[in-house]
């Protein structure tokens, strides 16, 4: 968050926020009425298989479609954990693993659908969630995401990711190739659980970007209300609504591990998944939070751009007041008629001048005593 007492030049701000340099990402609705809407296929394909236990570790990477080791890993040595992680995704593959390993194909279409809520699901020997892994573009100052799903089986956990090029797993990856690592010993379920805490756990630094942005809004009304800084109020209070429409699902997810009865689900798990409820929690109830902000910023814009207005009227209104005695004075010496007092004095001209600047001093001395400007 910006430090207490961090001055930002108003130009740095409004460059910062500056929503004509945005290219919008948005998210996808899925519309079940018109069915499940299929992505297109990745050109780019890594599958990258860990098979470990308390005595030994395996990594292998595989480039293409070849899922052959897959199986090998799964299907014929059962001694340990298998955590298959496909990059980039494509629709022969996704079909070949859920084929070998009696995956529904309903959980296949969740896999191979876009744009779909958060969610949990029971099917046979697996354990299915799908929820959203999303980062924080500095540049366009924009949310982007993509769609992870989880299969948790027996021995293995798979992961389905759509971007090869960035995930936040990173961290359970340099965990696993630590010799003697505890969580080496711990099962699949452990596993599911490290993958789903560490994507909440990203949601914060998702927050943390969005919180900085409303702080620098909050600079730029303060300093420069027009109509470009509503545009940027706009944006952000759009990109808090589609962070929160993502995040929000993800709770009943993390509900749905809690109260499954699944033997894939080790009791004493149970207290991680609860951590990760609570974490879910609070993500939810920050963005809320934030919501709340940037409506009051959009408040304090539009109390600004009345301040603004009140100001611009006040002038003009003294102005007006201050011209109008003079303009009365010289609409009188102005009639032609003949017989008028004073109309042919040597220096009428001069007096009535003099006159009129005195009464224009003496009401600016009285409206400044009067604090009315």
């Amino acid at each position: 968050m910006i430090k207490p007492g961090r001055i930002l030049p108003i130009h740095d701000v409004l460059e910062t926020l500056n929503p004509f340099k945005v290219r919008k990402q948005r998210l996808m609705n899925y519309n079940p009425a018109k069915g499940p809407v299929t992505r297109k296929q990745s050109v780019c394909e890594k599958i990258t298989i860990f098979n470990y236990s308390s005595k030994h570790f395996e990594e292998q990477t595989v480039m293409g479609n070849d899922v052959e080791p897959v199986f090998h890993h799964i299907i014929d040595d059962n001694h340990g954990t298998v955590w298959v992680n496909v990059d980039g995704i494509n629709k022969e593959t996704v079909h070949d693993i859920c084929m070998r390993l009696n995956i529904h194909i309903l959980l296949e279409d969740d896999i191979m659908s876009v744009g779909q809520r958060a969610k949990m699901d029971e099917i046979g020997d697996h354990l299915f969630c799908l929820l959203p892994m999303m980062y924080f573009n500095s540049e366009t100052c924009t949310i982007e995401q993509e769609q992870v799903s989880i299969v948790l089986g027996k021995n293995f956990v798979i992961s389905f990711q759509e971007d090869a090029e960035r995930d936040v797993f990173n961290h359970i990856r340099d965990k696993l190739r630590i010799n003697h690592s505890r969580f080496r010993s711990v099962g699949s379920d452990y596993l599911c659980y490290s993958l789903l805490d560490v994507i909440v756990d990203s949601y914060y630094s998702i927050i943390e970007k969005l919180g900085e942005r409303i702080e620098l809004m909050e600079d730029a009304v303060q300093h420069q209300a027009n109509t470009r800084t509503q545009a940027r109020i706009n944006l952000l209070r759009r990109e808090l609504l589609l962070f929160k429409r993502a995040v929000a699902p993800v709770r009943e997810l993390v509900n749905g591990f809690l109260k499954s009865e699944s033997e894939l689900l080790e009791e004493r798990t149970t207290k991680y998944y609860k951590d990760v409820y609570d974490h879910i929690i609070q993500a939810n109830d920050l963005a809320e939070n934030y919501r709340d902000v940037i409506l009051t910023v959009q408040d304090l814009y539009h109390t600004q751009i009345n301040l603004k207005m009140n100001e611009i009227m006040k002038v003009l209104a003294v102005v007006t007041t201050l011209m109008a005695p003079l303009t009365f004075i010289a609409g009188i010496y102005g009639m032609n008629f003949d017989n008028m007092p004073e109309l042919h004095t040597k220096n009428g001209y001069y007096l009535t001048m003099l006159f009129m600047l005195i009464m224009l001093i003496g009401m600016i001395i009285f409206f400044r005593k009067k604090k009315w400007f």
